[in-house]
């Protein structure tokens, strides 16, 4: 199934905040754990260093410092906040939501509070549901997040999974306005590459084939891999065609950080100079849902992104799902 569509947009978002747990896991380390090297981690992925949630921390915390990273930097209120959506793969329970927690936290009144399960599309899909409720009418309003503690479902002696995976969160407020910053949003899914890329719940198959029910990130790097460019590559051009822009239209293409390779590969079959790019994945890992708004963020740190700069956010990922928008940023 696929769709596309331009929102006429009524919303845009207003402002940003990351945060990152402080334990650092590197290459380094993970040689003591695992037959691997910091050289094969570089070569194969672009990752250098992961940030690791401590014990007692779980994604609804991580979020939580990330609306705080957020109110720190802008002058902006949450006490009319009309929808909360957290896009997590790691929630901290199966219910509640980490939405609700975090309408707890924060002592919202009068909020609507979701989470959504799209594993690494999962944060462009919040900002898709974000402006689409905006646009219709029913929220002003959104605080939207992706926040994951991947290293609590990671098996840290599978080499092909433990050398990826790290935490964070990012957190965005997107608000009602007339000139709306939305262009155009495509959303892509194919259901069959499921047992490619998952985490094991209730049930121990995936379309009546026997998976790794042990509750851990199982991955089929080649296949996911495949998947990822052969999406992207097609997908793109086909939103920008869509929206009467080009390539050369986009300012920064703000990819999933998976593994720099994806992003390489991608990059190259479209023609795109890959600095014109931002990856999170160095320094922080695969954070899946974090992964986008944690390179925002790296780039507004080093004055690359602007106010009215284009943006086209990919975020893909287990599923399999994909998700796209591109979008005037504001902040």
């Amino acid at each position: 199934m696929t769709g596309q569509w331009t929102s006429r947009s009524r919303a845009k978002i207003t402002a940003l905040g990351t945060y990152v747990p402080q334990k650092v896991l590197s290459n380094d380390d993970l040689e003591k754990l695992v037959d691997t090297s910091n050289e094969w981690i570089v070569q194969r992925t672009g990752v250098r260093e992961r940030r690791i949630a401590a014990d007692d921390e779980f994604t609804s915390d991580l979020c939580i410092k990330a609306i705080e990273d957020m109110l720190r930097r802008y002058p902006i209120s949450l006490h009319d906040v009309d929808l909360i959506l957290v896009a997590s793969i790691t929630p901290d329970h199966t219910f509640p939501s980490v939405a609700s927690i975090i309408q707890d936290h924060f002592d919202i009144p009068a909020t609507a509070a979701l989470d959504i399960s799209a594993a690494c599309a999962g944060f462009v899909s919040a900002l898709q549901l974000a402006d689409g409720m905006i646009t219709s009418g029913m929220h002003k309003k959104v605080l939207v997040l992706g926040g994951e503690t991947l290293s609590k479902v990671t098996d840290y002696s599978d080499r092909s999974t433990c050398i990826l995976f790290g935490d964070g969160a990012g957190a965005v407020l997107v608000e009602h306005a007339n000139d709306g910053a939305f262009i155009r949003s495509s959303s892509v899914t194919c259901g069959k590459a499921g047992i490619h890329l998952y985490r094991s719940g209730l049930s121990p198959r995936i379309a009546n084939q026997p998976i790794a029910a042990n509750g851990y990130i199982v991955q089929n790097g080649k296949e996911v891999f495949k998947l990822a460019v052969n999406t992207l590559v097609r997908e793109i051009p086909a939103l920008l065609n869509a929206s009467g822009h080009a390539l050369a239209d986009v300012d920064w293409f703000v990819p999933h950080s998976a593994n720099l390779r994806i992003v390489e590969a991608v990059c190259e079959k479209l023609h795109f100079p890959f600095e014109r790019t931002l990856f999170s994945a160095e320094y922080y890992g695969n954070t899946s849902s974090a992964s986008i708004p944690l390179a925002i963020r790296m780039g507004l740190d080093r004055g690359a992104i602007r106010q009215g700069d284009t943006l086209l956010l990919a975020g893909f990922g287990g599923g399999f799902v994909y998700a796209s928008t591109l979008l005037r940023w504001t902040v």
